[in-house]
C-alpha cells in the first residue's frame, strides 16, 4: 500500500444528538470535519453519514479513533443484558447493602440505590480465600458447573463473578470463569479482578455487574462498527476511547466495555489539553454543551484531572464504578445552539483555533493519546 493512499487519521464521535467527525490527511495536511444526526436504531448508519458528508473514503484511512456514549446510555437508561451475580458464599446482598452513607440525611421517603441485578439472580459460590490470597476453603467446581447450567436454562445472557480477595489471588475467579464459558458459551462473562486489583468488595462488584449489563450491547455495536469498517475497505487500527482519555485496541474495547463509560467526553478534555497547551493556558475547564448532557472538566497545571472511582446515575442513588477515568461532571439535558449563535461562535472561533488544530493533528497531538 502506498503511503499516499493510507494517509488519513479519522476519529468519530457518537453524542445523544450528534455524531461528529474530524479527519487530517497528513500527505496534503487538509483537515476536514463531518456532522450528521445520531441514528440511535443504527449507530453505524450515523458514522457514515458523517464520512459521507464530508467524503471521507474509509480505504485511504490508517487509524480509525472511537469514542462513543453508548455505554454510559445503557447504564443510565437501564436497558443492558439479562445479567446474573455469582459472589462469595456469605455475601451475597454486599451489592444491595453498598454503604451505610446516607446523602439525603432528612428525607423520610429516601431510597438507596436499585441493583442491576435482582436478588433471585445473584448467587453464592462456596470457596473462600484469605486477605493474603491464601487458600481457606477449595472452589467447588461442581456446584458452579451446576449453577451455569441453571442460568442457561434462565436464558442468562451475562454473568459477573465477585470472589473475596480475587485481586490478591484470581485463581477461584478464573476457574468460575472458564466454567461459565465452557456452559453458557455466547454469555459475555466479567471476573472482577480483570478490571480492579483494589479492595472495595462493594465498588469491585458494582463494577463487574456494570460490564457485564453492558457488555452484549457494547461489544455487538462495536462488532458491527468493526465489519462495517472492513466492508468499506478500511485496513488501518482501530482504537476506541477510554475513559481516561486514552486508546485502546476495538478487542479490548469489547472485553473491558466500562472503560468506555466516558469515552466521548474523556476525549473532549484531552482535545482542549492540547489545545490549551498550544495556547499557553495552563489552567482551564473544559467545557461541552450536548444534546442530552452538559460536561465540564478541569485542566490544572496542564494536567487533566483524573479520579480512581465515580458514581454513575446521581449521587442519591448512584452506583460506584471502580475504574481509572477523568474527573468529568455531567448534568442533563444539556442543550442545542441555535444554528444563528453556532455560526457566529464558529466565524469568531474558527481564525484562531484552525491553524492550531491543524499544528496538533499534524504532531498527532488530538489523535493518539496515552492512558
Amino acid at each position: 500500500m502506498s503511503e499516499s493512499k493510507n494517509s488519513l487519521r479519522i476519529a468519530v464521535d457518537i453524542g445523544g444528538t450528534f455524531t461528529d467527525m474530524a479527519c487530517f490527511d497528513e500527505s496534503t495536511g487538509a483537515i476536514s470535519f463531518g456532522k450528521a444526526l445520531s441514528t440511535h436504531g443504527e449507530l453505524v448508519a450515523g458514522i457514515q453519514n458523517t464520512l459521507d458528508g464530508a467524503g471521507i473514503d474509509l480505504s485511504n484511512g490508517y487509524l480509525f479513533l472511537h469514542g462513543s456514549t453508548i455505554a454510559i446510555n445503557t447504564l443510565l437508561e437501564r436497558n443492558g443484558a439479562k445479567t446474573a451475580l455469582l459472589i462469595t458464599e456469605g455475601f451475597r446482598d454486599i451489592y444491595e447493602i453498598g454503604r451505610v452513607n446516607r446523602p439525603d440525611a432528612y428525607n423520610l421517603f429516601f431510597s438507596k440505590h436499585e441493583p442491576l441485578v435482582p436478588r433471585s439472580l445473584r448467587y453464592e459460590v462456596s470457596e473462600r480465600l484469605r486477605a493474603d490470597g491464601s487458600l481457606h476453603k477449595p472452589l467447588d467446581e461442581e456446584a458452579v458447573r451446576a449453577l451455569a447450567r441453571e442460568l442457561k436454562a434462565k436464558h442468562i445472557e451475562a454473568v459477573a463473578v465477585l470472589l473475596l480477595h480475587s485481586y490478591r489471588n484470581p485463581d477461584h475467579e478464573r476457574r468460575v470463569k472458564a466454567i461459565l464459558q465452557e456452559e453458557i458459551p455466547g454469555a459475555f462473562v466479567t471476573a472482577s479482578h480483570e478490571l480492579s486489583q483494589e479492595y472495595r468488595e462493594f465498588e469491585r462488584v458494582s463494577t463487574a455487574v456494570a460490564n457485564s449489563y453492558v457488555g452484549p450491547r457494547v461489544s455487538e455495536y462495536l462488532g458491527e462498527l468493526e465489519h462495517h469498517l472492513s466492508d468499506k475497505g478500511f485496513e488501518g487500527d482501530f482504537y476506541a476511547v477510554q475513559s481516561t482519555g486514552g486508546l485502546f485496541p476495538v478487542e479490548h474495547a469489547r472485553r473491558d466495555c466500562v472503560r468506555m463509560l466516558e469515552s466521548g467526553p474523556a476525549a473532549g478534555v484531552i482535545g482542549a489539553q492540547a489545545i490549551c497547551e498550544q495556547l499557553g493556558m495552563p489552567d482551564s475547564i473544559a467545557f461541552d454543551m450536548g444534546g442530552t448532557t452538559a460536561k465540564a472538566g478541569v485542566i490544572s497545571e496542564g494536567r487533566p484531572l483524573t479520579t480512581g472511582s465515580a458514581l454513575i446515575g446521581g449521587y442519591e442513588k448512584a452506583l460506584p464504578i471502580q475504574i481509572p477515568m477523568m474527573d468529568i461532571f455531567e448534568v442533563g439535558t444539556g442543550a442545542v445552539l441555535s444554528p444563528a449563535l453556532s455560526w457566529a461562535i464558529h466565524c469568531a472561533l474558527a481564525p484562531a483555533l484552525q491553524e492550531v488544530c491543524l499544528d496538533l493533528f499534524a504532531t498527532g497531538a488530538m489523535a493518539l493519546s496515552q492512558p
